[in-house]
Parts: C-alpha cells; structure tokens; sequence
C-alpha cells in the first residue's frame, strides 16, 4: 500500500467501478448509498457517505501531505532553495496556465456560471503521476522522480492554499479558534517523548470537527496538524517522527481514504438528464480538459525554459528539457485534489457532472500521452551533461 503503483491502480480501480456503477441498471443502489446520511445533527456532522468521504477521509490524505510538505521543507528535496527553485517555479507555472486556459475558454463559450471551477485543472495528484513514472519511467534517472515529487508537493500546497483563501463561505470564528488551539495542543503531544495514540487521535479529531464547523474546509486541519510533526528527530531517536507517522499512515491512506474517496467522487452517471451529450458538450468540460492537458505541459515547459534560459538556475544533475515533456504531461493527471476542488466549486450541481467527468477524462488523457513519452525518452541517447550546467553529471542513478 506505500507503494506508487499499487496506490494509482487502487485509485485507477476504484474510479472506473464508480463510473461503471453509476451507469448501470443499480446506479439507484450507488445513488442511495452515496447519499445516506448520518452522523451527529447538533454538531453540523450529519453528513452523507460521499461528504464523510470528501471531508473526514480525505483528511487522512491531506495529514500525510502536511508530514512530507515538512519534512520535504526540512530534510527534503525543498530544503536547497537553490536545487529547489526550478522544480518550484514550474509547480507555480504549471498552475497560473491551466487557470488562465481554463478562464479563457470559458469566458469564450459564454458559460461565465462556470468560471469558479478555474481552480480545478491546477492541482496535481501526487499518487497516481508517480504511479505512472513507476511503470514507465524505467532506465531514466531518479531525479527525475524527486523533480516530480517536488513539483507535486509545492502543486499540492498551492491547492491547500487556494482551496483555504477561495473555497471559503463565511467563517465562524470562535470555531476556528478553537480547532487552532487543537493544533496547538496536538503539536505538544506529537513533540512528547513518548506520543500516544490516544491523545494525539482524539486531538485531531475535536481539531478536524472544529475546521468543518468554521466554515474552513475540514482538509485543512489535517494539513496543519501535518506541519506539526517534528522533521528532525527529537529525545535521541534515530530517524524524524515525520518518517514514522508516514510509513505508519500512508497505507491507510492510499489503501483506504484515496479509493473510497475516488469510489464516491468519481461516479458520473451519464444517464440521466440531458444524457451523455448534454453533459459532454459543456464547456466547462472542454476548459478542464485542454487545461489539464496542454495547459499544464505549457505551463511547466515554458517556465522551465525561461528560468533555466535567462538566470543562472538550472535543472537538477542529469535531466535535460526533454525530459520534462513527459513530466509536463504528469502534472495534468489532477484526479484526487480535483475532483475535490470540482465538488467545492459547483456545489449546485449544475456543472459537477461534466466537471467530475472532464478530469477523468483529461486525467486518463494526460496518463497516456505520459507514458507514451517516458517510454520515448528511455530509448534516447543520454549526453554527459543533460542540464547544460557545464559539469558533467553525477547523480545518474536510473529509476528501475
């Protein structure tokens, strides 16, 4: 379950029997069951199946986010600012160009309604574009795989941070007060000697229902109590606490919380309404496909080639331009942190069909046209100095 292929194929599999269920003859069983209700009333927490899954186990996801955003900062590929810059500028690159596509063709086709979904094409979903590499990106070098991973991390917290300042209605405040003094709380237990479980739980959770209650997505408290683990490791032990509660959540994470989230999210049905034309023919179908595709792949293209074209940044040792086709194509695969943003932008349901239904499809589209790629540039001659730094490179490990 800590693995990249198997987590892309959890969530590959959980999508595609979604979307086979939501358009079958018992779509009306996947529609009860998505939307049975229950949960405690007088805490706002009477929520349906599918909003348990967006709000409660995605949380889960977004903690182990906030523990590799921290120790990525700390002791990762984000702690050299210099090594970093690139990867960094490409993530912001790779998410104004699909936002501004995105806003362009749906001020073009008149559909202005649908304009805020323009965050939807900007995120990248760490689990299945690694997934991808895995599989496909044999023979070339690792670094490519940490370029990736940095990318999708910064793509990642800029999607936390846009999800925070544009996907929020009114805020409680005393609310939110609260939930930060859980974050705080649960920041001196995770530092303790001996961190126990069932403080640190009951923590996060009064943090997590404080969060949903303010008004502030509920993903957001995970994400913070992330940020608190300590990336160094603290009273003489040997490796940081942020590797531990990774290795110790993630396959609940990408086993459990990313699928179920992905079974719930992804099912479209294509049946009902206007029927599969009336849905497809949307514009905001359209704007989130070619922004996930080409948007991203320009995006990070250009930024890259202008950075490492006229300042003294270059690419990490042994990759070139031309691996970062393939890459450009990897940040179009949105998926997870998409489908959340699509359900947070049309909470009306007018577009969230063609939304949900327009990220699988660039998803899938992007995926392909990645792989094709990887294998393509696996097969090229590789030079001695692939980032033209004038240093023959070093680091040539290759992904296996």
């Amino acid at each position: 379950m800590t693995t990249e292929t198997v987590s892309g194929m959890l969530l590959l599999a959980a999508a595609t029997v979604a979307l086979v269920w939501a358009n079958s003859p018992w779509r009306g069983t996947y529609e009860a069951i998505s939307h049975f209700t229950f949960g405690p009333g007088m805490l706002h927490l009477d929520l349906s199946v599918s909003e348990w899954a967006a709000d409660g186990l995605l949380a889960v996801f977004f903690f182990v986010v906030g523990v590799e955003l921290k120790h990525e900062v700390i002791r990762g590929s984000l702690r050299n600012p210099r090594e970093a810059a690139v990867p960094v500028l490409a993530a912001i690159g790779g998410m104004l160009t699909p936002a501004a596509l995105f806003t362009l063709i749906i001020h073009l086709s008149g559909d202005t309604a649908a304009l805020h979904g323009w965050a939807i094409p900007t995120a990248t979903d760490i689990a299945f574009a690694l997934a991808v590499l895995a599989i496909f990106g044999t023979g070339l070098p690792k670094a490519l795989r940490t370029f990736l991973l940095t990318l999708a991390v910064v793509d990642d917290l800029l999607a936390i941070i846009v999800i925070a300042a544009f996907y929020t209605a009114g805020i409680d405040p005393v609310a939110l007060v609260a939930s930060l003094a859980a974050v705080a709380a649960f920041a001196v237990a995770v530092r303790a000697r001996d961190p126990r479980w069932y403080l640190l739980v009951p923590l996060a959770v009064v943090a997590w229902g404080a969060m949903h209650s303010s008004g502030v997505h509920a993903t957001i408290a995970g994400v913070l109590l992330g940020f608190t683990v300590p990336a160094r490791p603290v009273h003489g032990e040997v490796e940081p606490r942020t590797r531990r509660f990774d290795e110790d959540l993630r396959p609940f994470s990408n086993g459990v919380a990313l699928p179920v989230f992905a079974f719930f999210s992804a099912g479209v049905s294509l049946l009902e309404g206007e029927g599969p034309e009336g849905i497809l023919l949307q514009p905001v179908v359209l704007a989130i496909v070619v922004a996930l595709v080409a948007g991203k792949l320009i995006g990070v293209l250009a930024t890259t080639l202008v950075t490492t074209k006229f300042t003294a940044l270059r690419l990490p040792d042994a990759i070139g331009l031309r691996d970062l086709l393939p890459v450009g194509f990897l940040a179009g695969i949105g998926f997870t942190v998409s489908l959340l943003i699509a359900e947070l932008s049309f909470p009306d349901g007018e577009h969230t069909d063609g939304a949900k239904i327009a990220i699988l499809l660039g998803t899938m589209l992007a995926a392909t046209l990645a792989a094709a790629l990887l294998r393509w540039d696996a097969r090229k001659v590789r030079h001695h100095d692939m980032n033209e730094d004038g240093v023959p490179d070093r680091n040539v490990d290759l992904i296996e």
